[in-house]
């Protein structure tokens, strides 16, 4: 496996994703200029604090991630680097953010949502093991789009 790291985010990599990480067709959907509200989020440092994470790859921004814990739940929020994107990096990079969330929160269960119409995302999410919990409408992007929750039971998977 691939040696990541996740790191606080450091102001100079939430400007790289936010201002230079641009997907392509479809999946342009997810730059952060499409939402003013979350890009302004992204990019503020005391709103990041403690739940925004770089996640590095000998010390260059593969991905990020955001971790909310509540309870025995937590729920995630990620992105990999676009160039990365499509090429069979995906597996690797979600399952490893899972394994570093077990290791450190110890959470009975792990959510995340994704747009519905990212097929490709949906399938990743499954073979890892999450499932389909609930479908929702969603305001981003200066519209209201459908969403999937999922959730990964982690009291179910073996060791």
């Amino acid at each position: 496996m691939t040696m990541y790291q996740i790191v606080p985010m450091e102001q100079s990599q939430a400007e790289l994703i936010a201002n230079t990480w641009r997907y392509e067709g479809i999946y342009a959907f997810y730059d952060m200029d499409q939402d003013e509200e979350d890009l302004a989020e992204f990019l503020d440092p005391e709103a990041r604090k403690g739940n925004v994470y770089a996640v590095t790859q000998m010390e260059e921004v593969f991905g990020f991630c955001s971790i909310q814990s509540e309870n025995d739940e937590v729920e995630i929020g990620f992105g990999m680097r676009p160039d990365l994107t499509g090429k069979g990096f995906g597996q690797e990079f979600v399952s490893f953010l899972v394994e570093y969330i077990i290791k450190a929160y110890h959470p009975e269960k792990i959510s995340l949502a994704v747009a519905s119409f990212n097929k490709r995302a949906i399938t990743l999410y499954e073979r890892i093991g999450f499932r389909l919990t609930e479908c929702f409408d969603q305001q981003t992007n200066g519209s209201v789009y459908p969403f999937i929750r999922m959730v990964l039971d982690v009291k179910n998977l073996s060791s």
